[in-house]
Parts: structure tokens; sequence; C-alpha cells
């Protein structure tokens, strides 16, 4: 939700496009984009469905999910990553504070310790650009 959304949209974008340099594009959506998608599932289901509906409908196993909150405690994440450990996603998290109720769902979890927003995010920037780094050095 918020600024985790648009760091999804930018890390979505340096996966399926690119980062530094021309390489094959690899799968990769931002849940949560697709307004005709997103309204549905809210008017229909409500918003702690918004993410894990989309997971639902999309995840398939050997998927990875990166799940970014900055409490560690947002419903719709958590119910995210429940859903994509029941497909059998790997699970990943982009975590503040001490991680939350996030963090035990997650196969592995980047906790940024801290109560400030705005430095979660920026630190889980650095995080995404170093991932878009990996992905480019795997190809």
């Amino acid at each position: 939700m918020g600024g985790s959304c648009s760091q999804a949209m930018h890390f979505a974008g340096e996966v399926i496009g690119r980062f530094r340099n021309n390489r094959r594009p690899y799968a990769a959506v931002a849940l949560g984009t697709d307004t005709a998608a997103s309204t549905c599932i809210l008017n229909d289901f409500g918003p702690d469905a918004f993410f894990s509906r989309q997971v639902e409908g999309l995840g398939q196993p050997g998927d990875v999910f990166i799940g970014l909150t900055t409490s560690g405690t947002s419903p719709n994440v958590v119910a995210a990553l429940k859903a994509a450990r029941a497909k059998g996603l790997l699970t990943i998290g982009w975590l503040g504070r001490d991680g939350g109720t996030a963090r035990d769902l997650c196969d592995y979890a980047i906790v940024v310790p801290g109560t400030d927003t705005g430095r979660i995010q920026e630190a889980h920037l650095l995080v995404l650009h170093y991932f878009a780094e990996v992905i480019e050095a795997l190809d």
C-alpha cells in the first residue's frame, strides 16, 4: 500500500525491464496495480484479501512472492504471505520495525529496524536495487 506499492512497481519494472544492463526479461507483477481487479477485490472481498486473492489467482509453485510492509503487520500483506505459502511460493519479506507477524511467514525476511516509515522505505529501496543487481548478475 502507499509507498511500498510504489516500490513494488519500481522493482517489477526493474525485473521485467532492466536495471542497468540489457538482458532477458523475467516475469514480474506488482499486485494492486490493476484498477479493475483491485476495485473488484476490495468491493467483493474486502481490504484484507486485496493481495491474497491475487496471489491465489496468479501464483504458481516455484514463483517468488515479495511482501513489503514497513510495519510488518499489514493485514493484507500478512494474508498474501499466507496465501503464497499455501501455494508453495518462496516468500521474502522486506519488512520494518521488528518484522511483525509477517516475519514468521517469510522464508527470508529482511527487517529494517526502527519506526520511521520514510527511513524504512529508503532502506527498502537499497534492498530493491541490490536484488536488481543480483538478478542481472545471474543472467
